[in-house]
């Protein structure tokens, strides 16, 4: 081997070792310099979903709120004028507790009146049912048949029966505490009309029927106004129907109450 040869060999090799030495310091260093801007964040690079849509959202939200005008803040409704107001003072806007129980007590009262008023009745028209039974027969000249005792004492009874509900019935109506500037209409005031009528009647028949029963006991046809008994208890009992039904038809009350 000559000797241009050897030293183009030594050459080569010298080479040969510079480059080996070049791509092993390049190499590591490019691979370096690549994974710091890869995990370094570019400030080019467009943002994460998440964040994109937020700003959209607030870019949206801050549109909106320059596009839509103001509301005006809802405003009260106009507030019902008080009776106070409108001229009425206290004392008669505001309840009483003496009216409200003066109210309730003739309430009260005026229930009592209707039911008694309605039992009353029975024993009226069981009393003139019986009254005939009671009645002696017979003209003058003839012999006169005497009720029996038994239907005589029956009549008495229901008759004494009647005129007691009846003034205790009166009473609740009576003593009733009253409205005042309140007068009876309608049927009210027919009930009260027709007072007049079967009032006088249950004072009038009694005392006829004492005056017959009195006549019978001596042995005497019934006769003057002791005769009159009867005819004043048919008055009275219808007088006393027709006041009933003014105020109670349908009836409604009941008895067990």
């Amino acid at each position: 081997m000559s000797a241009t040869q050897k030293r183009y060999g030594k050459a080569t090799a010298f080479l040969a070792v510079l480059g080996v030495l070049a791509v092993s310091v390049f190499i590591p260093h490019s691979c370096r310099a690549q994974v710091v801007d890869a995990t370094a964040p570019s400030i080019n690079a467009p943002l994460p979903s998440w964040e994109s849509s937020l700003d959209g959202a607030s870019g949206q939200s801050a549109e909106q709120a320059q596009a839509t005008p103001p509301q005006p803040a809802p405003t009260a409704p106009p507030s019902a004028p008080s009776l106070s107001s409108l001229g009425f003072p206290a004392s008669q806007t505001q309840g009483s507790a003496q009216e409200q129980a003066l109210l309730n007590k003739r309430t009260h009262m005026l229930k009592v009146h209707q039911t008694l008023g309605l039992i009353t009745a029975i024993p009226m028209a069981a009393a003139l049912f019986t009254g005939p039974q009671a009645k002696s027969k017979g003209r003058n000249g003839q012999v006169i048949t005497e009720p029996t005792a038994a239907n005589l004492d029956f009549h008495i009874a229901l008759g004494s029966l009647t005129t007691g509900l009846y003034w205790t019935t009166a009473y609740y109506a009576i003593f009733a505490p009253k409205v005042p500037g309140v007068k009876p209409k309608g049927a009210i005031r027919l009930h009260r009309d027709l007072e007049w009528v079967h009032g006088p009647g249950m004072i009038l028949t009694p005392v006829l029927g004492i005056l017959a029963y009195e006549q019978e006991n001596k042995g005497e046809k019934v006769h003057g106004a002791a005769s009159l008994h009867g005819t004043a208890a048919v008055v009275t009992a219808m007088a006393y129907g027709v006041s009933i039904v003014a105020v109670s038809w349908p009836i409604h009350v009941k008895f067990w109450r």
